[in-house]
């Protein structure tokens, strides 16, 4: 599967994480996130001196020059470079950029030479803002504290509801395997099995590994890589409330040893039967790639350092193994590395240098290089080839393009054929290209369906692609196309609940400049006065990023109990293709907010619900637009829920030495340099436009230590909506006037990508609590206490 298609963030409404033992291909690729609540009883892993490496947060690492170097990590696969969300940034070698392998030393105080000490009026003034942030961090926890009372009891109703439904759709497809020939390696529950392919269980497999035997208890497996020769693996474990991940090379044999720990790796392959290739990330950043060996002369070496801070580096292998790609991307271009397996020790090749405006990803196949790249017009995502030897853009030669405002979801390439996922006025299609015939076969999938995962397919040369199929309210289903038949077959595996009763409505929106935006509406068929329901909606819109929308249990509970659900998907996000994304970044953004506004808009003129049982939820970058909206159209909502929101964008976007700034002004601009820009951001910013007027009850849930997006630009955020809302409810002191309840809930477990089902199951139940008392509606509450 070809990477990088979008950057992937943590959006829509707050997630709750289904921890099923299923995962695709994309999880293989970019991280298998997988439960490991429970413990097996089979052949133990030998853990000499393992505990004490992995467990402190900081971790090091010889280089080969017998240095020592420590690291951070970020969150599960991904592929991003911003503040908001999943996970697509990191580091490794401690030192200048630009210098390979040169390292700071230290003096016997611990403090590095050529450190600049501050003066004291600016540790004073230090002082100064830690002492204000604990204040207003305290305030807010107490705050917390005696509002959260009120919610408690309807709190642990929704709880109770909503693990039940878990409980009911929680179902095994069979979790990833990884076959070489005879043999298959799988993880269940937290620890990897070997077993041969004809007998794949649990009981009948040799554990080669366990998180719980490494002292890692609360944390998942993320990542697997078998060495071809079978002799090695390597698994990369992340903690639930953590952006920091550490790899674990295991030398496999009759008695599993562990060979090697690298903290902080974001991306890693085998190049060859004892050679590994890995990013390292620092500061949510990734530009670092390093080679270790595994030979009797073990050494690691760094081979590639991107110099450019707007750029992020991952390592991928192509579907055939002939290659090692390492991937240079930034939000706007792209720069590929070839490293030929068959000689792992040569330097890297480039494939094309990076031109402005022009992202591409590579696959291999028969000594041809296809390429996946928006070069040339349309500035689309389109599928080309060039020869190995010859691999500059001018050699590149089409092979398929797509269709106007149709969006690449995914890509898998086969020795025969290449499968496209496609998104097409909100429909998803398959369409499947063969090298032979030329031809293409296209497949319209089920309406109800709204997101896919590819499964882990065993061989280049298989004949079947595995997938499944889901939507907010529909448990996965696994489906298979048959390449011969050109077919769609479902598989009938397991009975998992699905819901008959809900109608899934697509419609279209008309923007400020006449643009049709898409919507997606689900609501329960057999409910009445659907304009008397509570409708809860959700924005996103930032990236090039699709809503989410994959199942969560809280999405069909609300269903159940007769709320209206609506995803707006609106320029900014990826929807219609990279230009839907181009038409809602940086001068463009107040569009995103046109298309929102229209989208309430229309669904109110069209019977579902009205403004007093309207609902907004957005999480990180999408809390700009929710955040807008309040500013700019209060009226049309009752309540809002944020989580972990990016409110203050102009102030963030001014610190460049926060982690992730420069790699942004691609997505927002760059307010220093350009004065214009400054005033745009400006006049969107929710923290830049709070005023005093009548506005919607608000509810945001915040993390103590997200790095993504930082605290206290929350904190100032709420203090000065809450300042606006009393002020307005001062002025206008009529009998009865309503005031707004602003409510944050800091987090002090939990990140930005990740939280456990515990916390996340907490989170969902508050925010329904809070968004049920506010739109007044009555069926979660005791008979005994009637609605308003």
């Amino acid at each position: 599967m070809i990477r990088n298609l979008q950057c992937l963030e943590i959006s829509g409404y707050q997630e709750m994480k289904v921890r099923t033992s299923c995962a695709g291909l994309r999880n293989l690729l970019q991280g298998l996130r997988c439960s490991v609540r429970y413990y097996s009883k089979h052949s133990c892993l030998q853990t000499v001196c393992v505990y004490s490496k992995i467990k402190p947060k900081q971790c090091c690492i010889l280089d080969c020059a017998g240095s020592t170097c420590t690291h951070r990590t970020l969150p599960p696969g991904s592929i991003l470079p911003w503040r908001c969300f999943s996970c697509k940034n990191s580091c490794l070698c401690e030192g200048k950029p630009g210098t390979n392998q040169q390292f700071l030393m230290q003096n016997e105080d611990g403090v590095k030479e050529g450190t600049k000490i501050p003066s004291k009026r600016k540790q004073n003034a230090s002082i100064t803002s830690d002492l204000l942030y604990k204040n207003l961090l305290k305030s807010e926890q107490e705050n917390w504290n005696d509002i959260s009372a009120r919610y408690k009891a309807m709190t642990k109703r929704i709880k109770e509801k909503l693990e039940e439904l878990h409980n009911k759709c929680t179902f095994s497809l069979g979790s990833p395997r990884i076959r070489f020939g005879e043999n298959v390696y799988f993880e269940e529950n937290g620890c990897v099995f070997l077993s041969k392919a004809d007998d794949v269980d649990e009981e009948n497999g040799d554990m080669l590994f366990s998180t719980e035997d490494l002292g890692f208890s609360d944390a998942f497996i993320q990542r697997i890589r078998i060495s071809p020769d079978q002799r090695y693996m390597a698994i990369s474990l992340k903690s639930e409330n953590s952006e920091e991940a550490t790899c674990v090379i295991i030398k496999l044999g009759h008695f599993p040893v562990v060979e090697k720990v690298i903290p902080s790796v974001f991306s890693f392959e085998w190049a060859a039967n004892d050679v590994l290739y890995y990013t390292s990330q620092k500061n949510l950043k990734c530009q670092n790639v390093f080679m270790t060996t595994f030979t009797n002369q073990k050494h690691t070496k760094l081979v590639y350092t991107e110099h450019d801070a707007r750029f992020f580096v991952d390592i991928y292998c192509t579907k055939d193994r002939r290659f090692l790609t390492i991937n240079s991307n930034s939000k706007t271009s792209s720069e590929v590395w070839l490293i030929d397996c068959r000689h792992p020790f040569k330097s890297p090749v480039l494939v094309q240098a990076r031109t402005k405006g022009v992202i591409y990803h590579v696959e291999h196949r028969n000594d041809e290089l296809y390429i996946l790249t928006t070069y040339g017009e349309p500035a689309e995502y389109k599928l080309m080839k060039a020869p190995v030897a010859a691999s500059g853009k001018e050699n590149w030669q089409l092979v398929y393009a797509l269709e106007k405002k149709t969006k690449l979801v995914d890509l898998e390439m086969f020795s025969d054929h290449c499968i496209m996922f496609l998104k097409n006025a909100g429909h998803l299609y398959l369409n499947a290209i063969s090298f032979f015939s030329h031809s293409v076969q296209s497949i319209k999938l089920p309406t109800w369906a709204c997101e896919f995962e590819l499964e882990s397919q065993p061989e280049h040369t298989t004949s079947t692609c595995y997938f499944q199929l889901t939507s907010p309210v529909h448990p996965p289903k696994r489906f298979a196309y048959s390449f011969k038949e050109n077919n769609l077959i479902e598989q009938a595996v397991q009975e998992v609940p699905i819901i008959t009763n809900c109608h899934t409505t697509r419609l279209l929106a008309k923007s400020k400049d006449e643009t049709l935006v898409p919507i997606t509406v689900f609501h329960n068929m057999n409910s009445k006065e659907l304009h008397r329901k509570p409708l809860l909606v959700h924005v996103y819109g930032a990236y090039g990023v699709d809503l989410n929308m994959s199942f969560k249990e809280d999405k069909l509970m609300l269903i159940e109990e007769g709320w209206i659900l609506a995803y707006c998907h609106v320029r900014g996000g990826g929807e219609l293709g990279l230009s839907w994304h181009k038409d809602g970044c940086q001068h463009n953004k107040l569009k995103g907010l046109h298309d929102l506004k229209a989208c309430i808009m229309l669904l109110h003129e069209l019977g579902f619900s009205q403004p007093k049982y309207t609902a907004l939820a957005a999480a990180s970058a999408g809390g700009i637009l929710a955040g807008a909206l309040c500013n700019s159209a209060p009226e049309l909502i009752r309540a809002m829920v944020l989580q972990a929101p990016f409110v203050d964008v102009l102030n963030t976007m001014m610190k460049t030495h926060l982690p992730l700034t420069i790699e942004e002004q691609e997505e927002w601009g760059n307010p220093l340099a350009d004065e214009k820009c400054m005033k745009y951001i400006k006049s969107y910013c929710p923290y830049q436009n709070i005023k005093p007027q009548c506005y919607p009850s608000v509810f945001i849930t915040a993390y103590e230590n997200d790095q993504r997006v930082p605290l206290t630009g929350v904190l100032r955020y709420v203090r000065k909506l809450r300042k606006a809302a009393l002020d307005h409810a001062s002025r206008t002191s009529e009998k009865g006037n309503w005031v707004p309840n602003i409510i944050l809930d800091i987090q002090a477990s939990g990140s930005h990508c990740d939280s456990s089902w515990e916390d996340s199951l907490n989170e969902v139940a508050r925010h329904l609590a809070f968004l049920n008392k506010e739109l007044e509606v009555c069926h979660l509450q005791h008979h005994s206490k009637p609605c308003k």
